[in-house]
């Protein structure tokens, strides 16, 4: 079992039930899903996106799904259905594996860091965090990277509101920052 799994099952649930927001063992908020997406330009090539999908699938140890265009968009030379990005969504297991990964080895490599901004929460509990490059990952060689990619990686959890979420992550380990 994941340390984070561990981590939630045993302190997590402990100290969110004792703040007596929860009436039911059901309402405390748990982690549902983590979705990681990376988008390319619709210009590039095919070997760009297959690189694209090939990272992904080592950051994240499962097969992503490539993402295609559903309108077509003349200013960007965007043709419905041409392929223009990879995702992967997490869930059990290779979720809380991913979620470790992120904050105890991937996050401090990060230059300047400071923290994680708190403002990114949507109103409804999920967090979305944007990375700029792969590289950050230590499952990625930086030598062997042709083109630095971003991604965007939505955290969705059972909180009803922003607060509840906060709290959540917070208590997971999540870096947020003193602003």
């Amino acid at each position: 079992m994941s340390v984070l799994k561990d981590k939630y099952q045993k302190e997590v649930v402990k100290a969110l039930k004792e703040g007596g927001k929860y009436p039911s063992p059901m309402d405390i908020p748990r982690l549902s899903k983590v979705v990681i997406n990376m988008s390319v330009n619709a210009l590039v090539d095919r070997d760009t996106l297959k690189t694209v999908s090939d990272d992904l699938a080592k950051i994240t140890g499962q097969r992503p799904a490539i993402t295609k265009a559903t309108k077509s968009i003349s200013n960007f030379k965007l043709r419905e259905g041409m392929a223009i990005g990879a995702k992967v969504t997490l869930r059990g297991n290779r979720m809380y594996e991913f979620l470790e990964r992120l904050i105890h080895a991937t996050l401090p490599r990060v230059r300047d860091f400071r923290g994680i901004p708190a403002k990114a929460f949507d109103g409804r509990g999920n967090y979305t965090l944007g990375l700029k490059e792969q590289t950050l990952f230590p499952e990625i060689e930086a030598d062997k990277v042709k083109r630095v990619q971003g991604m965007d990686i939505t955290i969705v959890t059972t909180a009803k509101n922003n607060a509840d979420a906060k709290e959540l992550l917070k208590l997971l380990g999540m870096p947020f920052a003193n602003a």
